[in-house]
């Protein structure tokens, strides 16, 4: 992932509601969601999910598949664990973290 694809995906996580729908496809895993699930589950206005789910998309953090009739979103997780392995590419410098409770950072930093 580069730094552009970093900004995406994190422009697109930066709000509170397209968080949430991100984090309910994670939990679906790889069987999805249709919206009008989606949208009751997270007690959204489906025009509003509409909006949210595209941008998501755009990002390149959920799919989409048609099945019939409807719809399929699902959480791309090679995109998330690309923007997770980027954001930890350099942790503590390539040392072991001290990820204990209590510690707060790497024992390098």
């Amino acid at each position: 992932m580069d730094e552009d694809q970093a900004v995406s995906s994190l422009a697109a996580l930066a709000h509170a509601q397209r968080l949430r729908v991100f984090r309910a496809l994670v939990v679906a895993g790889p069987s999805g969601l249709v919206p009008s699930v989606l949208a009751g589950l997270l007690g959204v206005a489906r025009n509003a999910l509409s909006f949210h789910l595209k941008e998501l998309a755009h990002a390149g953090l959920v799919s989409v598949e048609p099945q019939g009739r409807n719809l399929i979103y699902r959480a791309d997780f090679v995109r998330m664990n690309a923007l997770l392995g980027y954001l930890t590419e350099h942790c503590c410098e390539g040392g072991a973290c001290d990820l204990t409770a209590g510690a707060s950072a790497c024992t390098h930093c």
